[in-house]
């Protein structure tokens, strides 16, 4: 499997963006975003079950980002409002196989390349 984040880009505090989280064959995994900024540890955003009936979140974004997939095109989308300069980070996708856990970066299997995402004040 091979993941492709897109959609990062600078904007400014209050804006918002769109990444999506491209899979290059068809999985049915639970899929994450994570983010890393410079001097941080990568932590954990939001996730999506497969069937997308179930999502997760950060309490740091909880109820101005939202998850979302489109599993006919292999894509999962996180869309980003609100966006203020301690969310600038590197966000990267990626999917776990097995296992319960969905919140720790060690769960996960498959990453894609990451996106850079910088939010001006």
């Amino acid at each position: 499997v091979q993941l492709q984040a897109s959609g990062g880009g600078l904007v400014q505090a209050g804006g918002s963006l769109r990444l999506s989280c491209a899979a290059s064959g068809r999985t049915s995994r639970l899929t994450g975003w994570f983010r890393q900024a410079p001097g941080k540890e990568r932590e954990f955003v939001a996730a999506i079950s497969w069937s997308g009936g179930t999502t997760y979140y950060a309490d740091s974004v909880k109820g101005r980002f939202t998850i979302s997939r489109d599993n006919p095109k292999n894509t999962v989308y996180l869309q980003m409002n609100s966006l203020n300069p301690e969310d600038t980070a590197v966000y990267y996708c990626a999917e776990k196989v097995g296992g319960s856990g969905v919140y720790y970066s060690n769960e996960y299997t498959y990453w894609g390349q990451g996106t850079q995402v910088t939010v001006s004040s």
